[in-house]
């Protein structure tokens, strides 16, 4: 048995390897799982203990020579001098390539239809103060949007809170800038509701704001129709059904011809032929008072819309939760 393990490390030592295949060959001889050092090692539990003190040695040489020697001939395949064989004719791998985001989107495209009509991009804090989200936009002190159920409160702070609509922007805009005032403000907010394929504890918004002097419903009205016409086709009209918002006197919900069935019935627009995109109104004096700003001198107008509810309708998608978890396959589409 010494006899052999010598003449496999004289086997060893002599290897050589050019290929990529002859170095898989000697590790499966040597160092792989059924290797013959293995087989020798299983011979040496039945020897006599008398030999043992000379095999042990040269069983574990040979193991070690035999690892050596596979790091070197692996050393040796590609590098200077040696030879690797590489297809050239094999197609190569590409990562795959992002896109983006639907909500970013449709996001821009809001943004570049009304930077057409002359409105300014504005953005605000997503941590607020209730005066900014709630008070100065004359929600009363028992309004249900106060409550828990609704709005995240930040539990050191009661007055700190997670802005619950992009209006805060406004106030603030409101507050700094004198009229005319005619910008939109894009973001994220925030709702303390039930996850579901139709709501969503955040999600993103929209909305718009128009002070100066003699600004009318009809204003609004021709605002949001030229809106609908470049988002949704030539061919879409609108409807302005009667609403209330504190914020807004008087109030509407603005609802547009359903484009995928024409007006003629579908699931889209629950076999009505209309469906809702945005809340609107002229703005309530108060909110201008509170603002600093001459109710008898100004008026206004201010609209909001859901951005993941035009995106919805835009690409005819019916769960919402699909826009936050990331679905490569999803996200793909876009």
């Amino acid at each position: 048995m010494l006899d052999k393990v010598k003449s496999l490390i004289a086997e060893v030592e002599k290897a050589t390897a050019k290929t990529n295949e002859e170095v898989e060959n000697f590790r499966l001889k040597f160092v792989g799982r059924n290797n013959v050092i293995n087989d020798l090692f299983e011979e040496f539990k039945k020897v006599a203990p008398e030999q043992k003190r000379e095999l042990g040695p040269a069983l574990n040489n040979l193991k070690n020579v035999a690892q050596s020697k596979l790091k070197e001939l692996s050393g040796s395949i590609g590098s200077e001098g040696g030879s690797v064989e590489v297809d050239v004719t094999l197609p190569g791998t590409y990562a795959s390539e992002g896109s983006i985001h639907p909500i970013t989107q449709t996001r821009n495209r809001i943004i570049e239809i009304f930077e057409r009509q002359g409105f300014n991009v504005e953005d605000g804090p997503e941590i607020d103060n209730d005066w900014n989200n709630f008070t100065a936009l004359n929600f009363p002190e028992n309004h249900p949007a106060r409550e828990m159920q609704d709005t995240y409160f930040i539990e050191k702070n009661p007055d700190v809170l997670l802005r619950t609509h992009t209006s805060n922007v406004q106030t603030r805009l409101m507050n700094k800038k004198k009229p005319p005032i005619r910008a939109i403000m894009p973001g994220r907010v925030y709702r303390n509701e039930a996850i579901s394929a139709r709501a969503h504890c955040f999600f993103h918004q929209v909305e718009g704001l128009v002070v100066g002097e003699n600004i009318s419903f009809k204003d609004l009205k021709n605002t949001l129709y030229h809106f609908s016409k470049e988002m949704f086709g030539k061919n879409t009209k609108i409807r302005l059904r009667p609403s209330y918002f504190p914020f807004t006197e008087p109030s509407a919900e603005i609802d547009i011809s359903c484009f995928i069935c024409g007006g003629s019935g579908c699931k889209i627009c629950k076999q009505t032929g209309w469906v809702e995109i945005a809340g609107s109104g002229m703005v309530d004096p108060n909110v201008l008072e509170n603002c600093g700003i001459d109710s008898t001198k100004y008026s206004g107008f201010a609209f909001g819309m859901g951005i993941e509810r035009v995106t919805m309708l835009k690409y005819q998608l019916d769960d919402l939760r699909l826009f936050s978890e990331n679905d490569i396959r999803f996200l793909k589409q876009f």
